[in-house]
């Protein structure tokens, strides 16, 4: 949800959504497709939230603080990589493999 919630965000654009014409709103598909990341950005958020508390019922507050968000480092570095080709390089497998040990330390001392 995080890495979701992430890309909703970067993609919603207030600017555009305060140029809908509310009055052609359904004529065109164009302000739905201007809301749609407005609309994921509130959902995936309180999905991430909702997710976040069930994980804090089982787990210590750091250590799922850090689990979470490391989860969220990799898996937006792999969309970044895969989905939007941004560059990678072996310096980036290196610190994101420090991560995952750092996250698979802390789940497993949790």
């Amino acid at each position: 949800m995080e890495v979701c919630w992430n890309y909703s965000l970067k993609y919603t654009s207030v600017a555009k959504i305060k140029a809908i014409d509310w009055s052609q709103f359904f004529a065109t598909p164009a302000g739905i497709y201007t809301l749609l990341p407005a609309i994921g950005y509130v959902a995936f958020g309180v999905a991430n939230v909702f997710f976040f508390s069930k994980a804090l019922n089982q787990i210590p507050a750091s250590t799922a603080f850090a689990v979470w968000m490391g989860i969220a480092l990799v898996g937006i570095k792999v969309v970044d990589t895969l989905v939007l080709k941004e560059p990678f390089s072996a310096w980036h497998v290196l610190y994101i493999g420090f991560i995952l040990v750092g996250i698979v330390g802390l789940k497993r001392s949790a």
